[in-house]
């Protein structure tokens, strides 16, 4: 994979500094991609609503833990007052089924909870990954053979099932949130391993990092200078996918009724309460589902595009009849040179 971001060396120092050049050339690639520009705007959108929440909620004089009983009908089973379940000037999204909190209050607090999950479970998946990866394709025989084992049995383990014996054990008195990031980082961070220890053990034969280990070089030097830049384009690439993965791993595991608890929103508990309510209050089931869609759609969008400007050899699955385009601009210059 063509490295993108490369390291350079300062002089005199022993500090690997990103290459300007490279990074102008990723972000020249990124703004290049229509369809990976939009992702991103809807990315920032989303991050802002959910870091805005707050504010949002303020302005609309709501927030997503109040009861309101007089805006559902009891001897209905609770169904919202009013049309399109009760979408008012007061609850813009209107209201939940049985409980009348309100709905866009529990939408934009839950996107806090989906994103910020999904994000520290990447984060947690490439530490792991990272630092198991490189310490068994730089360690010796025996330490690279148990590492390797032990990935191959992360990567074996259904991860769903995993997690819900591991969320199904630990008290209730641990933050959820946390735990449910944890939980998806830690059962989930064998392939990132296997990329990384892969790309290193290709690394290791370049003349630079032989010529680094012959000099006397730690192997914690070698690999801070020489593997970890090395290993930046295609980490950022398999990061980026696992983001939109995270986001419903979480979102199963509150279906389940194993993820994060009443009464923190969550779009996957949303879901949960809302799949019998399809019928009577469907907006309580279409808003979290479309929040939940759009996300994910617009961070795989994005994770191509990162992966394309990282690569830029590789095709775009996004680019519908750019092959055409290119063959009719070929027979044009083919045509023009005779």
């Amino acid at each position: 994979m063509s490295q993108a971001l490369h390291a350079t060396q300062t002089p005199g120092t022993d500090t690997a500094v990103p290459g300007v050049s490279g990074a102008r050339q990723f972000w020249r690639r990124l703004r290049a991609q229509r369809a990976a520009m939009v992702a991103a705007a809807v990315v920032a959108l989303l991050v802002l609503v959910a870091l805005a929440a707050p504010l949002l909620t303020a302005l609309e004089g709501q927030d997503p833990t109040t009861y309101h009983p007089d805006l559902v009908d009891s001897a209905r089973g609770g169904v919202p007052v009013g049309s399109f379940g009760g979408i008012s000037a007061d609850h813009w999204f209107g209201v939940e089924p049985q409980t009348g909190r309100d709905l866009f209050a529990r939408l934009v607090y839950g996107a806090r909870v989906s994103l910020g999950v999904a994000l520290a479970a990447t984060v947690v998946q490439v530490v792991l990954g990272v630092v198991v990866g490189v310490t068994a394709a730089l360690g010796n025989r025996w330490v690279d053979q148990l590492l390797s084992r032990i990935t191959d049995i992360i990567v074996a383990m259904p991860l769903i099932i995993m997690a819900l014996a591991l969320l199904a054990v630990v008290p209730d008195s641990v933050p959820r949130p946390v735990l449910v990031a944890f939980v998806i980082g830690f059962v989930a961070w064998g392939t990132i391993g296997k990329i990384a220890r892969a790309q290193t053990l290709t690394l290791k034969e370049r003349d630079y990092v032989a010529a680094a280990r012959l000099s006397g070089w730690s192997t914690w030097r070698v690999a801070r200078r020489d593997i970890l830049p090395g290993l930046a384009a295609p980490v950022i690439t398999y990061a980026a996918l696992m983001a939109p993965a995270n986001i419903a791993i979480e979102a199963a595991l509150s279906f389940l009724g194993v993820g994060v608890k009443p009464p923190t929103p969550s779009w996957g508990q949303m879901l949960t309460s809302a799949n019998v309510w399809y019928q009577t209050a469907p907006q309580y089931l279409l808003f979290p589902a479309g929040a939940l869609f759009v996300t994910v759609l617009a961070l795989m969008v994005l994770a191509d595009g990162v992966r394309v400007a990282l690569d830029p050899r590789a095709a775009s699955r996004l680019r519908v009849g750019t092959g055409r385009k290119q063959e009719a601009k070929a027979e044009t210059a083919k045509e023009a040179a005779k």
